[in-house]
């Protein structure tokens, strides 16, 4: 008969896996081990403690160099080793293969759900948002109860929710020494900046212009994975930028395939 997997054999039997945890608790207070310490940690009695480390010297995993003082060997160690391991290789496939499969997103109730509802999601202003009743192309089941305007979660997604890619807008600046926010004709940012859902900024120039048109940005921070995220979940940025940071902001939309373009906004 082959050997069970190793994490089996550390969760087949309540002994097994006490067996561990005490020998745990040996190897992390040695030298000085007190019995109802590691029976207070592990939730057996003391005497029984006692009775595990007997069988844990005799089979070679643990020595006692006198009264309270044990140490776990060689041999202990890898047994431990070879369990955490088995624990570790469980662990992983629980998270990613059992529990990973199970995905919970969250929406925005649109309209009062209850848990075990079927929702209809639909992507309004970059939120995803579910409405009670399975009547649109793409459904989920809540598993938790919302009033309308709260927060939902959803499951058991099917059908793919209908909208298109939002678009970036890009005004470049030039640096400050040629120029910067001197460059560019505010009225023009202002009316750039009517037509797009966020306004976001890179570089101080940037910033500069975007307060002379008397506007204050969405985004000032992070403004490459923010601009990426709001233009997938389908809004239009109005992104202006310092010359040095266009070429890595260009990059990122390049890479997560939003269309963009670049526009002049100098002054006449």
């Amino acid at each position: 008969m082959s050997e069970r997997p190793a994490e089996e054999s550390v969760l087949r039997s309540k002994r097994t896996a006490t067996r561990y945890q005490i020998l745990v608790e040996v190897a992390d207070r040695q030298p000085a081990v007190s019995q109802q310490e590691i029976a207070d940690a592990v939730g057996v009695t003391a005497q029984a403690v006692s009775e595990y480390l007997r069988e844990l010297i005799e089979e070679g995993y643990v020595e006692k160099h006198g009264r309270g003082r044990y140490e776990v060997t060689k041999e202990g160690v890898d047994w431990l080793i070879t369990r955490t391991d088995g624990l570790r290789d469980l662990v992983t496939r629980v998270s990613e293969e059992v529990v990973g499969q199970v995905d919970i997103d969250t929406a925005v109730a649109a309209t009062d759900v209850r848990e075990g509802e079927t929702v209809s999601l639909s992507m309004h202003d970059g939120v995803l948002r579910a409405t009670a009743g399975g009547a649109g192309g793409a459904t989920a089941v809540a598993v938790t109860d919302a009033a309308a305007g709260t927060d939902v979660g959803v499951t058991n997604f099917e059908g793919v929710v209908d909208y298109e890619l939002g678009t970036v807008t890009v005004v470049s600046l030039p640096r400050v020494r040629d120029g910067g926010s001197r460059a560019v004709a505010p009225d023009r940012l202002r009316d750039l900046a009517a037509d797009h859902d966020l306004l976001a900024v890179a570089g101080t120039e940037a910033l500069a212009a975007v307060r002379a048109a008397d506007r204050d940005p969405d985004v000032r921070f992070g403004t490459r994975a923010a601009v990426r995220e709001a233009a997938t979940k389908g809004l239009d940025v109005l992104l202006v930028a310092t010359a040095t940071e266009l070429s890595a902001l260009t990059d990122e939309l390049r890479d997560g395939n939003i269309g963009y373009e670049v526009v002049d906004a100098a002054r006449e």
